[in-house]
C-alpha cells in the first residue's frame, strides 16, 4: 500500500484540479491546496487550504513546506497568463523536498511546462488529455430551455477524457513510483461523433435532444455571441474542424497508470443528467 503523503495542488479550484485534490483524497493521502483567495474556495473536508499566487514564486515557500509532490498548472495572475516563473518555483520546490512534479499540459509551448522538463531534480510528469467531456455542459443551457443543442461539425471524431481520469493519473503520477520523465497522453476508451454524444446526454436524462448542425459561419456568430474572442474562436474551429489526430485516437493511459479503464462519456452524462434536466420554473436542477 502507497505511504501516505502530502500534495500541494495548484489550481486546485479549476476543473481537472479539483478532480486532482478528490483523488487524492480517495487515495488516503493529504492535500494542500494553492488558491489566490481563500475566502472565496469550496473543498472538501480535509482539504488544507492555503493562499499562495504563482506569479510570485515567494508566496508558495509556505505552502511547499512538508509536501511530496506538486502538481502545477501553466497559466496563473488574475489574466490567466501564461507562467514564466517555472524556473524558480521548481528551486524552491527542490528546496522543499518535493520528489515529483505533474504539470497539465495547456494546449501548446509554455514556459513553465518548458522549465519542468529541463529540471533534473524531480521526476517530473506531463498530462497531455485531450478534450474534456465537461465542455459538454456548455450545452446544458440550451439543452433546458429548448431540447437541443447547436453545433458544427457533427460528425467529428473524438476520443474526450473524463476529468476525473485525468485526476487519477496525476493522483498516481505524484505519489508512486515509475512515472518520473514521462509524457501522459490522457484519453477516454471510445471515439464518438457529437450526434452520439447528443443520443447519451439524452439518454442519460430520460428525453429526446434535437442536435441542429451549424454551418462554420453560424458556429462563428454563436461563439461571438457567447462572448468568446477571435482567437479562442480560430482555436475552436481548427479543433472542431480538422481535429488533431491525437484527439481522435484512444490511448490505454488510464488503465495502465491507474490500473482501471477510463470512464465512458455515457458515464460522464449519467453523473450530470441533472445538469441537463429542467425543473418547473425552468431552473436546472
Amino acid at each position: 500500500m502507497t505511504q501516505t503523503q502530502k500534495i500541494l495542488v495548484t489550481g486546485a479550484t479549476g476543473t481537472v484540479g479539483r478532480q486532482v485534490v478528490a483523488e487524492l483524497l480517495a487515495r488516503g493521502h493529504l492535500v494542500r491546496a494553492l488558491t489566490r483567495d481563500p475566502a472565496k474556495s469550496e473543498f472538501p473536508a480535509g482539504v488544507e487550504v492555503v493562499q499562495g499566487d504563482l506569479t510570485e514564486p515567494a508566496s508558495l515557500v509556505p505552502a511547499l513546506e512538508g509536501v511530496t509532490g506538486l502538481h502545477l498548472i501553466t497559466f496563473g495572475g488574475a489574466y490567466f497568463a501564461p507562467l514564466e516563473t517555472g524556473p524558480r518555483i521548481l528551486e524552491l520546490a527542490r528546496a522543499a523536498g518535493v520528489r515529483r512534479v505533474t504539470v497539465l499540459h495547456g494546449g501548446g509551448p509554455s514556459p513553465l511546462e518548458d522549465a519542468v522538463r529541463a529540471d533534473d531534480g524531480v521526476d517530473w510528469t506531463v498530462l497531455m488529455p485531450v478534450e474534456f467531456m465537461a465542455n459538454a455542459l456548455e450545452w446544458a443551457d440550451g439543452v433546458v430551455a429548448s431540447d437541443e443543442v447547436r453545433e458544427p461539425f457533427v460528425s467529428r471524431l473524438s476520443a474526450m477524457v473524463h476529468e476525473g481520469d485525468i485526476g487519477a493519473v496525476a493522483a498516481v503520477a505524484l505519489t508512486e513510483e515509475g512515472h518520473g520523465r514521462q509524457e501522459y497522453v490522457i484519453t477516454g476508451p471510445e471515439l464518438l461523433t457529437v450526434t452520439e454524444k447528443v443520443t447519451a446526454v439524452a439518454a442519460a436524462r430520460g428525453r429526446e435532444i434535437a442536435l441542429v448542425e451549424l454551418t462554420e459561419e453560424q458556429a462563428v456568430a454563436q461563439w461571438r455571441a457567447a462572448g468568446h474572442p477571435e482567437d479562442v474562436i480560430g482555436f475552436l474551429l481548427e479543433a472542431y474542424g480538422n481535429t488533431p489526430e491525437v484527439g481522435r485516437t484512444v490511448a490505454d493511459t488510464v488503465e495502465k497508470v491507474t490500473g482501471r479503464p477510463a470512464r465512458t462519456f455515457g458515464q460522464w452524462a449519467a453523473e450530470h443528467a441533472r445538469e441537463f434536466t429542467a425543473r418547473s420554473g425552468g431552473a436546472v436542477s
